[in-house]
Formats: structure tokens, sequence, C-alpha cells
């Protein structure tokens, strides 16, 4: 479990996703770990929480995670993709495949 910008954040093992539930819905971020990368596939915030910094603390929590189990990240998912161009200090994570 991870708290960013206020927002808690859980990994979901089995169902392969980061979740942040508050009050208004759940966020969450889906991923597949295999061959030793995380490859972040899509961030989903319901709209009564977007703009309260849901979609980046997932996508954080999702990379202090990756940076903790020693793989590289590709991110598909295009929420993540402009949130990491703007947070470079996990430029060294990436995997562009």
């Amino acid at each position: 479990m991870a708290e960013a910008s206020g927002v808690q954040v859980t990994r979901n093992e089995a169902e392969e996703q980061f979740e942040a539930a508050m009050e208004g819905g759940k966020g969450v971020l889906t991923y597949a770990e295999q061959n030793g990368k995380l490859y972040v596939l899509h961030t989903e915030v319901p709209e009564a929480l977007e703009g309260h910094g849901v979609g980046g603390a997932l996508v954080r929590t999702a990379m202090d995670y990756a940076r903790g189990q020693g793989v590289k990240v590709v991110p598909f998912c295009p929420f993540a993709k402009t949130w990491l161009q703007r947070h470079g200090d996990y430029d060294d994570m990436l995997d562009t495949e």
C-alpha cells in the first residue's frame, strides 16, 4: 500500500491492478508483469475523482513498485505516458520496446 498526494493506493495482485478507492468511486491502473517488465496498460479514474491526483498517484505507485522489483516499465496507457513525460525522475526505468 502506498500513499501519494493524499490518495491511498493498494496493489491487487490477483487482478493485476493498482486501486485507489475513495468516496466517489475507485481509480484503477491495470498492468501486466512479464518477461522482467511491467506493462502499464490502462488508467481509469471516475469522473467524480478527476482532478484530485488519483491518476497520478496510481502511476507513481506503479512506478515505485516497479523500481522496488528492479523491472523496467513499458507504458502503453496514454495517461501514464503523459504523466511520465512530466516526471523525469522515472526516465531511467522506461523501456519503450
